[in-house]
């Protein structure tokens, strides 16, 4: 008996001195009671607590957690709209007022999580409730800093902080769904058929003034070869009047009768209507009085020509 004493008194003090310290891992704070009553914190790291006196309450982790969510919500228009959402969250400072807050609101984690998804759930549907079901979709960064904006307070007096609220489907009724694909189908055609005019307009627009430009380059193409048309016209015949003159002036040295210039200017007519005419008839009077008859005619336009060129 004497022998198993000493033995057993060493193994009490290995306990209590065992007992004496505690490991908290990284990223927790343990919290510490003393006969149920809240004593203390320890942080990360190796702690000395007193032995069979102090107890550890409760570990808090301090890491960012997070929990999806499913849940229904109803426009102002009574649209039916369906959330995925994923809460992102953590303690908000590792201050002993946000720990005990942290660790004495709730009776358990299971408590809290089902107060926190209740709470972002009523708070989205409140913000649902006033809007119309086309406008939901585009609202959804309102809708993240509207839960933020009300929760923010409530879920520090427990000692978290919501860091981020991602919906990341928001979907409707499948008549819903059917119906707004109708509805950009039509703006889709609407657009398409809008642009398939503007692009007629242009088109036509373009065409008109091409054709336009064109009547335009062939009547100065046209004016430009009337204008040369009239120039060699008058050149020929300044050439014309030229040669006569000379041949005339050269008969007369000769004493021959100038009349024979214009027989062969006559003739000389004749074979170029025959030679270069297309299909035309021109009807000549080749009898010897006829031809008389136009020899006395050209002379007569001659002599008037000589005497207006004197005058």
């Amino acid at each position: 008996m004497t022998n198993i004493f000493p033995l057993l008194l060493l193994f009490i003090v290995l306990i209590v001195a065992f007992s004496s310290f505690v490991t908290v891992k990284q990223g927790t704070i343990a919290v510490v009671t003393v006969f149920g009553k809240y004593r203390r914190i320890l942080f990360p790291g190796l702690n000395f607590k007193l032995p069979l006196i102090e107890q550890i309450y409760s570990r808090i982790s301090i890491q960012n957690r997070s929990v999806e969510l499913e849940f229904q919500a109803v426009t102002v228009d009574q649209a039916n709209v369906y959330f995925k959402a994923m809460i992102l969250y953590s303690v908000f400072d590792q201050s002993e007022e946000t720990i005990k807050n942290v660790a004495f609101k709730f009776v358990d984690e299971r408590n809290l999580m089902q107060a926190l998804i209740r709470t972002v759930e009523g708070s989205i549907r409140a913000f649902v409730a006033t809007k119309r079901q086309a406008d939901v979709l585009i609202l959804r960064r309102d809708i993240v800093e509207h839960v933020k904006e009300q929760l923010d307070q409530i879920l520090e007096g427990w000692g978290y902080h919501l860091q981020d609220l991602q919906l990341n489907d928001i979907t409707f009724d499948e008549v819903i769904m059917k119906s707004m694909s109708q509805v950009v189908a039509s703006n889709n055609l609407k657009a398409a058929a809008e642009n398939e005019g503007q692009a007629l307009l242009i088109t036509k627009t373009k065409g008109a003034e091409a054709e336009g430009n064109a009547i335009k380059i062939a009547a100065e193409a046209e004016r430009q070869a009337a204008q040369l048309r009239g120039q060699g016209i008058a050149l020929f015949r300044e050439e014309v009047a030229k040669g006569m003159s000379v041949a005339a002036k050269e008969m007369q040295d000769a004493n021959m009768d100038t009349s024979v210039i214009l027989f062969t200017m006559w003739t000389e007519s004749i074979k170029h209507f025959s030679e270069n005419s297309k299909g035309n008839v021109i009807f000549l009077d080749g009898s010897t009085d006829g031809m008389k008859r136009t020899m006395q005619e050209l002379m007569s336009m001659n002599l008037m020509n000589t005497e207006n060129k004197k005058a």
